[in-house]
């Protein structure tokens, strides 16, 4: 699994011009699922999520997570995060999962996350057409890959 967080201070997904989700001040979460991916990964990237601590203390130093801050994460599912663009300059997205691997494991994983936040995780629609709007607040942006801990 892999995700892109973005810190922002508000982010919203729309379809066909109606919004779909919408935050304040939290964490955009786009995620894209690989094959091999397990509940294991999916444990594992919710809690480095949850536990990560990129939001200001009172002394303006990143040291709280999205436990201690309160904000929300809206999730957007993103294959092309798995994009190989090693030969020519069409990317290819092989190494992504299809929907009937994908779709599961994101739905658990949008559960896990509201599971653990204690409330209602808003999401775009896997595989719509969707416009993401956000405003990054730092810029803070992470990419983690649960093949790849680094």
């Amino acid at each position: 699994m892999r995700t892109v967080l973005q810190r922002v201070s508000h982010a919203s997904v729309s379809i066909s011009g109606e919004k779909k989700g919408e935050i304040g001040h939290g964490i955009l979460c786009l995620v894209g699922v690989h094959p091999e991916d397990t509940e294991a990964d999916l444990e594992w990237m919710v809690k480095k999520i949850c536990n990560l601590r990129i939001f200001d203390d009172a002394d303006g130093v990143m040291n709280l997570s999205i436990l201690d801050h309160g904000g929300n994460i809206l999730v957007v599912s993103q294959f092309t995060l798995f994009a190989s663009t090693k030969k020519g300059n069409r990317p290819s997205y092989i190494k992504a999962a299809g929907p009937e691997i994908a779709i599961p494991l994101y739905e658990r994983f949008v559960a896990m996350l509201s599971e653990t936040l204690q409330r209602p995780v808003p999401t775009g629609e896997f595989g719509a057409d969707m416009q993401v709007e956000l405003v990054n607040d730092g810029p803070v942006t992470i990419i983690i890959d649960s093949k790849n801990k680094e």
